[in-house]
């Protein structure tokens, strides 16, 4: 199929319903992506990005090898169907070998490797892990240094098995076997630990040698979602939802993502976007995925030369966050052919919209806003890439998911469905939605019954569907705060503060940023009788929080923190006040001062904003700043009436 257009089209691929002999599993699946062209090129990886001219290069049939050669290493490790398979790694094929290897033997857990060595101990301990995968020390990098700290947090844990970067330089084939005997010492003694080049280099890429084959019903992944502190909250994901998320994707986006054509993967392989959508969808269709550098976006030199890279490799789609787009336009395209590019993905933050159009007008390339969560896969909706893309919009939904607004009474109990345009809790049904999470009071109100038999997910976000299908974010119901396309629980900087001798209330938001999306403030009520400045609270932060992006950009002392009548702490009223600074402080940056902004909460459309400007000649200036935020808003002016952007 080409691709969807509108909701007749979803429906249409809905009729003609799953595929008979759908795979049973994510193995199967990319086996049969490879089995289309064995020696078509299947995945690059460039380490820098001034050589990305320079790839390492697996065709099909050497990918498939090396993710067989991984299965059969774990299952000779002793890896069972129900072991736990960890990895702490930057982007590296290796990654990928781990991840579609780990699931056919066990069940992949992901880590951020940018987490500090606490919170990745917590996770360790968590998942019951067997078998860690990391990497072996090496210059310029910390993560061992952050993984030996905390192995002794992991009772479970039998085997360690490290990936040295220094495989790929030269003159350094004997380092393994001297770092292996440096390091016993400085690893508890009932851990093995292996190399992993040598430990698959010795096994069998034809054929797995595990005598349980993987069903659609084994439990695959875990990949933790909603922050790292306080108890660790780790989705688990079946075979069936991975391979029916990725399928019906394939349908959705069609001849996009296929033989010839070429995938660049820049998000970190620890979130469920790169590993779907720039991973299993793309092996599963024969397309050519592109790795670069061990940092993906991050890495040195990747955004500025990304038109170059484009170029050379003819990129068709990418995936990416708005901030990712924002940083890109400001690197010209100048004299690089861009013209193979189809598409950019957008996903995992709300993006403004004069953002989007920027970006498509100046670049040409067009964009498909979508949305998805850990729990329910990967992708949820999408604006259809054949059809109209309505900016602001996160699409139509994907085939074979169901998903709808619903009302609520004040105990989450489902009522009735919203009607067309009716704001409501969006909720999701189908094979992708996820087993629940591993922590079984953790899945304690996040089904619910909407008549009809089916189990319906609550997805914690507000919004509503139009008429024709698409669908529109209205807010958080979750308190998540998303720096970047990073989630950041805003337990991981309350916790800490209410830990601090002068800590009455804490209460973190997320302040509206142009560029990341959303920063993380901090709202702290002090108790009677004490004294703390910010600048205090701030050093005894640096000692208490294990997320970097989680570390607060502004900590504000104020009198009260308001509540709710029962008590609770009143969140919308400081995220209202942020807002609303955050705008008059973009509006006085481009020089419109004295602005008056004004926050409406419409119940069919969400927050929305009023500015007024004390000079109508302001008013370009205005639009163009307050465009570069996701929130409606509109613009008056003496003498003018309202203009609605």
């Amino acid at each position: 199929m080409n691709g969807v257009a509108n909701m007749g089209d979803v429906l249409a691929i809905e009729k003609r319903g799953l595929s008979a002999d759908l795979p049973s599993s994510t193995y199967e699946m990319i086996c049969r992506g490879a089995a289309t062209d064995p020696t078509a090129p299947a995945l690059s990886f460039f380490a820098t990005a001034d050589d990305y001219r320079n790839a390492e290069c697996w065709t099909y049939s050497e990918l498939v090898r090396d993710v067989t050669r991984t299965a059969n290493m774990f299952a000779r490790l002793g890896v069972q169907h129900d072991s736990v398979i960890a990895y702490v790694l930057p982007n590296l094929p290796e990654t990928h070998f781990v991840i579609w290897g780990g699931e056919a033997a066990g069940i992949v857990c992901a880590i951020n490797p940018l987490l500090e060595a606490e919170a990745i101990g917590e996770l360790l301990n968590a998942s019951g892990v067997s078998v860690l995968v990391t990497l072996a020390p090496f210059a310029g990098t910390d993560l061992w240094q952050k993984v030996r700290a905390v192995l002794h947090k992991a009772p479970t844990l039998k085997d360690l098995v490290l990936v040295n970067l220094a495989d790929r330089m030269p003159g350094e084939k004997q380092f393994a076997a001297r770092m292996l005997r440096r390091l016993r010492s400085a690893v508890p003694s009932q851990i093995h630990i292996h190399d992993f080049s040598t430990a698959i280099g010795g096994e069998s890429g034809i054929t797995l040698v595990t005598t349980h084959r993987m069903g659609i019903n084994d439990v695959s992944s875990y990949f933790c979602t909603g922050g790292t502190t306080g108890l660790p909250k780790i989705a688990m994901r079946r075979h069936g939802n991975e391979v029916a998320n990725a399928w019906y994707a394939g349908q959705f986006l069609g001849e996009s993502i296929g033989p010839g054509k070429t995938i660049f993967c820049g998000l970190p392989l620890f979130h469920v976007n790169a590993v779907t959508v720039t991973g299993l969808l793309a092996f599963s269709r024969g397309a050519h995925v592109v790795l670069g550098t061990p940092q993906g976006y991050r890495g040195e030199g990747v955004v500025k030369r990304f038109w170059e890279i484009v170029d050379h490799y003819r990129i068709n789609f990418f995936s990416g966050v708005p901030t990712l787009y924002g940083a890109l336009l400001d690197v010209p395209v100048g004299e690089h052919d861009i013209s193979s590019l189809e598409y950019g993905l957008c996903g995992a933050a709300p993006m403004p919209v004069e953002l989007l159009r920027t970006f498509q007008d100046r670049t040409g390339v067009r964009i498909l806003e979508g949305y998805g969560l850990t729990e329910g896969t990967c992708v949820s909706s999408v604006n259809p890439p054949l059809g109209e893309r309505r900016a602001g919009s996160i699409g139509l939904r994907l085939p074979g998911q169901a998903m709808k607004a619903v009302m609520v009474d004040e105990t989450g109990r489902y009522i009735r469905d919203c009607v067309a345009d009716e704001v409501g809790q969006i909720v999701i049904s189908g094979p992708n939605v996820f087993a629940g999470y591993i922590r079984p009071e953790q899945n304690s109100g996040i089904w619910m019954e909407s008549g009809g038999g089916a189990r319906w997910l609550n997805t914690g976000d507000l919004g509503r569907c139009d008429p024709e299908g698409y669908f529109w974010l209205t807010g958080r119901k979750k308190e998540l705060i998303i720096r970047g396309g990073h989630n950041i629980d805003p337990a991981a900087i309350e916790e800490p503060l209410h830990r601090h001798p002068a800590v009455q209330i804490a209460a973190a938001v997320g302040r509206p940023d142009m560029h990341a999306g959303e920063l993380p403030v901090v709202y702290v009520q002090l108790k009677p009788g004490t004294t703390a400045t910010e600048a205090e609270l701030a050093e005894f932060l640096r000692h208490e929080i294990n997320e970097r992006a989680a570390f607060p950009k502004g900590i504000r002392i104020v009198d009260a923190i308001p509540l709710t009548g029962v008590g609770k702490i009143f969140k919308p009223a400081l995220k209202r006040r942020e807002m609303a600074d955050a705008l008059r402080s973009a509006l006085v940056e481009v020089g419109v001062d004295g602005a008056i902004v004004s926050i409406l909460d419409d119940a069919s459309h969400g927050i929305s904003l009023h500015i007024e400007l004390p000079d109508p000649s302001l008013e370009a200036l205005a639009t163009s700043a307050l465009g570069r935020f996701p929130f409606a808003f509109s613009v008056s002016a003496a003498g003018r009436p309202p203009q609605a952007e």
